[in-house]
């Protein structure tokens, strides 16, 4: 009796178990209307850090670091910033995709960065993969959502541009081989959370959006350009078409806050379209 009651009980506590588990695994894999959270709140388990004169995985002076259920970009362990331009890369690539990100510029500019980077980070996508950058490359090959916030200066900045570092797009129609493109986006101040999204059809349709309005759009992301150095030449096949890629949150200089990172494949919807 007493033993059939402990079969029973380790019956019970086996079958409470499998379906806990499957429970979390289902929740970190499809969510509400196949949203998926990339950042658990919790950790940088499932992200890789490359950072500029340090080989890959290296979180130099905890660079990136997870506070307050956010993902935070910081320098508060650096000594000279020396160009030390750092990424966050969720682990594996994506092509066909719809990516929510809510980031707000925190803190004080690093003041010996450079002057461009104030109030200044990104999202890089169709990114090279991180492990295929040697220690001494500057940025990544990949198209950058860039994100900026107002000076204070009652000038326009526009954020939601697109930057090219060792890339180029089709704007309008035609090959553009300048390294950024201001968007439409209104101007933001530096405290306030901003919602960028990311429309990603592969490499024939991206959208950038801003707190809901399309700020742009361009098409045929490919290899080329200029600003990246200390890269593998094998890795630089210009004019090669980018249909796919890592993402990456973007430290140069700025401290920032990430607080969503949400991503929903559009893979079988393109599919379906065709």
């Amino acid at each position: 009796m007493v033993t059939g009651f402990i079969r029973y009980c380790f019956i019970c506590i086996v079958a409470t178990t499998i379906a806990a588990c499957h429970s979390t695994q289902k929740s970190q894999t499809a969510g509400k209307d196949g949203w998926v959270s990339l950042f658990n709140g919790r950790d940088l388990n499932d992200w890789i850090v490359k950072i500029y004169h340090h080989e890959v995985g290296d979180n130099f002076g905890n660079t990136f670091r997870v506070e307050d259920g956010m993902i935070k970009v910081r320098y508060d362990k650096y000594g000279a910033f020396n160009d030390q331009f750092g990424h966050l890369y969720y682990k594996k690539p994506f092509s066909h995709y719809h990516l929510v990100v809510e980031y707000k510029f925190a803190d004080e500019w690093k003041k010996d960065a450079p002057s461009y980077t104030i109030l200044n980070s990104g999202i890089m996508f169709h990114s090279q993969d991180p492990h295929s950058m040697p220690k001494e490359q500057n940025w990544p090959i990949s198209i950058e959502f860039q994100l900026l916030a107002g000076l204070g200066d009652g000038k326009p900045r526009t954020t939601g541009n697109m930057c090219s570092p060792g890339t180029n797009i089709v704007y309008n129609g035609v090959l553009d081989t300048r390294h950024c493109i201001n968007s439409t986006s209104k101007t933001y101040g530096k405290d306030e959370w901003v919602r960028a999204e990311l429309i990603v059809l592969g490499d024939s349709s991206i959208t950038h959006i801003v707190n809901g309005d399309t700020v742009m759009r361009y098409s045929k992301p490919q290899i080329g350009g200029e600003v990246v150095t200390g890269h593998d030449p094998k890795m630089k096949p210009d004019g090669k078409i980018l249909s796919s890629g890592f993402i990456a949150l973007q430290s140069e200089g700025q401290p920032i806050d990430f607080r969503k990172v949400e991503i929903k494949d559009l893979s079988s919807e393109s599919k379906e379209r065709k």
